[in-house]
């Protein structure tokens, strides 16, 4: 991870949790980044798996005390337009070195996506120290960051795909994950009928989970 970027990966640290949002209507992203981090998590990673992903990181990006995402970026098309949309941070599926380059060069906080020890290696070389290892659960969960870690100490990792409150403080009790992902806390019905108030409380829920679990380390 480069200088400039590092900052922006401190506070996605700070935060802990990312709520993988599937948006269809940009208009409910501002009530939902509200809720969110009036819960205490204030981030979310926006997917592109939408049309309405990226009008949901421009309506957002300004928000104070926010961090606004993009998520599934597969082009580097996309990588452009996410830093055109003004993202904090980027989230990859997979590791493609042209699409990391080029959002870091736009100044955005990258992480890409892992599944082998293989990709943790390269994403190293390339200058990366923070990966999201995806489908985390159907990897073995918390026993194979654990795993990774050992050759790897140097790394911290965004577990992703299989994620749940009943798992999420055994991920952040490990001083190695900088964070993890999902999407219980954000439905897509609740975003859809507007039900901000119960997706306040599943990330206030969250932050309690998080903030025993980092008290636990």
């Amino acid at each position: 991870m480069n200088d400039s970027a590092a900052p922006l990966t401190e506070r996605l640290r700070a935060v802990g949790i990312v709520p993988v949002v599937v948006l269809d209507d940009a208009d409910r992203a501002h009530d939902l980044a509200l809720a969110l981090r009036d819960g205490g998590v204030g981030c979310a990673e926006f997917t592109l798996r939408t049309p309405a992903g990226l009008a949901a990181i421009a309506a957002t990006a300004d928000i104070e005390g926010f961090l606004a995402g993009a998520g599934t970026v597969l082009t580097v098309e996309q990588a452009d337009a996410a830093i055109d949309a003004g993202a904090t941070f980027a989230v990859t599926p997979g590791y493609d070195p042209a699409i990391a380059d080029r959002l870091r060069a736009g100044g955005v906080a990258v992480v890409p996506g892992v599944a082998t020890p293989t990709e943790v290696q390269r994403a190293l070389s390339d200058g990366f120290t923070d990966v999201k290892v995806f489908p985390a659960g159907h990897l073995g969960g918390a026993g194979y960051l654990d795993a990774l870690h050992g050759p790897f100490p140097g790394m911290r990792f965004v577990p992703s795909g299989g994620v749940s409150p009943d798992s999420l403080g055994d991920y952040l009790r490990r001083p190695w994950v900088l964070a993890a992902s999902g999407s219980w806390m954000v439905p897509r019905d609740a975003i859809a009928r507007g039900d901000f108030d119960a997706i306040a409380a599943a990330a206030a829920d969250c932050a309690r989970i998080r903030d025993d679990a980092r008290s636990a380390r």
